[in-house]
């Protein structure tokens, strides 16, 4: 069955602003996760690697770690040796990982803008996600696209909420930020904003009823 559009969402005069990680996209599969560690030398012993690639990530979403600089991170960490061939291809395996679009989460986005409802982005990722970010099939949705290394800000750090408020021209209370991350939604609400932790589309369409 092919996925259809919900019935218009007005929330005017907020604006909903979307992360886009596990909310707009899919997390990595399996076979993603898998594709990685075989290329990292990985796959025998998978803990360390992860703990390591998570470890270093906060640098790359503020823009203050490199990609070379990052992979070579946590090549130090696991006791690996890459070359920069190597990391062109595990930054290629990852950064498809991440390419992937949640129909559901699809859906509820155009029943919002159906309804007249001004939509952003707001994500941790690297300035390498901003060109798939704001030209992606679904980039015309969305009126600002505020990419966290682009900005040195990181969610959940009140200055970057501050920073969308203000371009986006708007009262805090009319900042509603849908976030899969808990921490991230708190960040939000304590800046004046408004915000639901994603756990699947039909319970985020609910939730955006219930305050429309």
């Amino acid at each position: 069955m092919r996925p259809t559009i919900a019935a218009p969402i007005s929330l005017a005069p907020r604006v909903v602003v979307f992360d886009y990680g596990e909310v707009i996209s899919r997390e990595p599969s399996d076979d993603d996760r898998a594709a990685l560690l075989e290329r990292a030398d990985a796959a025998a012993d998978p803990e360390p690697f992860w703990a390591a690639y998570w470890a270093h990530r906060h640098g790359l979403d503020r823009g203050t770690t490199s990609i070379a600089g990052y992979w070579q991170a946590v090549a130090s960490d696991i006791g690996a040796e890459w070359s920069a061939i190597d990391v062109h291809e595990l930054w290629a395996i990852d950064h498809r990982g991440w390419l992937s679009v949640d129909v559901g989460t699809l859906g509820v986005l155009h029943a919002l803008a159906a309804g007249g409802t001004r939509l952003a982005l707001l994500s941790n990722a690297g300035a390498d996600f901003s060109g798939w970010l704001r030209h992606g099939s679904f980039s015309p949705l969305f009126e600002r696209v505020f990419v966290s290394g682009e900005l040195g800000l990181v969610k959940p750090d009140a200055a970057i909420y501050e920073h969308v408020i203000d371009e986006l021209d708007i009262a805090a209370s009319d900042f509603v930020f849908i976030d899969n991350n808990a921490e991230n939604v708190d960040g939000a609400k304590a800046v004046g904003g408004d915000g639901h932790v994603f756990t699947d589309a039909a319970a985020l369409e609910s939730w955006l009823r219930s305050i429309a």
